[in-house]
């Protein structure tokens, strides 16, 4: 095997590429959150949370193939782009070659579905459905969401919303008011990592059609929906305190409060690639708010 070299990775480093690992917290934070509401619950299933687990995780190595190959075919990633290498406008795998990855992951994630689906029925089919779905019309399709600013919308329903509660139905076969509160801070989180990516990336992608929110409100609304989705996750364990009579433990998250600050310092002041540090320390701690939001339910 000839040795690495950052211009021409082999092409097991070009799949690890492809699948950007430093988005994966965004399928781990939910459900951790969603386990520990069942466990708080009492009816924590290992085996169910492992296969949300790893469903979750080929869900959005599926969606980041589908999102590579569809920058790809619209001409969104650009030589001048800032962000991280993209395997196949760099070159370092074929659109068939993406495309054939995306469906074999979704299918081993449809396959961990089956075992969920036992569990929860057929809400659960559709949930998985349109995971999918979604993963793939976020830069495909007729509407691709991500062009026509929906994307920061989708994020939160389908990492927050639909992440956290679907990884709570599967174990209790139930739906509380609760269980869509938790899944807020989840989905704000998770969304404000696709939002340092749209400022990072406003200009190329106002130069490719590609119609993001920052795009659509400036980099300064953009920022601004950064500050308050912050806001957002924030204030909910005190929402969770106070409306829901939850233990005080589940105001944790509070302490997780010192490492978002010098996040929100860099995106409202900080351009281009050195963004990607703060792309990446919005995702550690999207994980780090919902292992602390985790022990303070079930504590």
């Amino acid at each position: 095997m000839p040795p690495f070299t950052p211009d021409k990775p082999h092409r097991g480093r070009a799949w690890l590429i492809a699948s950007r690992p430093h988005t994966l917290p965004a399928a781990i934070a939910p459900v951790i959150v969603g386990a520990a509401l069942a466990g708080q619950a009492g009816a924590f299933k290992p085996l169910a949370a492992l296969a949300a687990l790893l469903a979750a995780l080929l869900i959005q190595i599926g969606a980041n193939f589908a999102n590579d190959l569809g920058d790809y075919r619209r001409g969104a990633d650009a030589a001048g782009r800032v962000g991280p290498t993209r395997v196949t406008s760099a070159g370092l795998l074929t659109p068939a070659e993406v495309t054939a990855g995306m469906w074999t992951v979704f299918g081993l994630a449809a396959a961990c579905g089956l075992y969920l689906i036992a569990l929860g029925g057929w809400p659960v089919a559709v949930i998985g459905v349109l995971s999918i779905a979604a993963g793939i019309a976020y830069t495909a399709g007729p509407l691709p969401l991500g062009y026509y600013g929906l994307g920061d919308l989708a994020v939160f329903i389908f990492f927050g919303l639909v992440a956290v509660v679907g990884t709570y139905y599967v174990q209790t076969r139930a739906l509380t008011l609760v269980a869509f509160v938790a899944a807020v801070p989840m989905g704000a989180l998770i969304t404000a990592i696709l939002v340092v990516n749209n400022v990072r990336d406003a200009d190329t992608d106002r130069a490719a059609g590609k119609h993001t929110l920052a795009v659509l409100l400036g980099r300064r609304g953009a920022r601004a929906e950064y500050l308050l989705l912050m806001l957002a996750a924030y204030l909910t364990p005190i929402a969770l305190w106070l409306g829901f009579a939850m233990r005080p433990t589940v105001l944790l998250p509070l302490v997780t409060l010192p490492l978002a600050v010098p996040l929100i310092r860099a995106v409202l002041t900080v351009l281009g690639p050195p963004l990607n540090r703060t792309l990446a320390g919005t995702a550690q701690l999207a994980v780090i708010f919902a292992i602390a939001l985790a022990v303070g339910v079930i504590g």
